[in-house]
């Protein structure tokens, strides 16, 4: 059996700390990493505003993942990585891509809630969205976070 974990990259701490944990996971697991980053062009460009063009685009895609990834490989190196660039909207093309994993990776850019309420979120559309379970590797925090307070009821 192979283990199998889709991660997101997009050249974000975010997003180098979900396919660090997934190359982890894989190595303890016997499995694999397939690394994903998406690209799209509207005019703007994902990795904007420096990219002009969709082949341009496209190319800055294959840059940041080749970057993110070497490290990883070099890291892992009992652990079986490939790297795919795809066009696309980035939660669909990532949970398509997971349809038959056994897990997608993914980062928190630990946006604020009004951030996600208009912008939405990539990682809550996936955990939505996705046939298997999601793993979301929480934002690098410089302080930690207080515990929530806990309640008792009793009847």
């Amino acid at each position: 059996m192979n283990f199998r974990i889709v991660v997101g990259v997009d050249g974000s701490e975010a997003g180098r700390r979900a396919l660090r944990w997934a190359a982890t996971e894989a190595e303890i697991r016997g499995g694999t990493v397939q690394a994903i980053t998406v690209w799209n062009w509207d005019g703007t460009g994902s990795f904007a505003p420096m990219a002009t063009s969709p082949d341009e685009e496209r190319e800055r895609a294959r840059t940041v993942l080749a970057r993110e990834v070497g490290p990883i490989v070099n890291d892992f190196p009992t652990v079986t990585i490939t790297a795919d660039v795809v066009e696309g909207h980035p939660a669909r093309e990532l949970t398509k891509a997971a349809r038959d994993a056994d897990l997608l990776a993914l980062g928190s850019h630990g946006h604020s809630h009004v951030y996600q309420a208009v912008l939405g979120s990539i990682s809550d559309e996936c955990v939505r969205t996705a046939t298997c379970p999601v793993v979301v590797v929480p934002a690098n925090r410089t302080q930690p976070v207080a515990p929530a307070p806990a309640f008792a009821t009793t009847r």
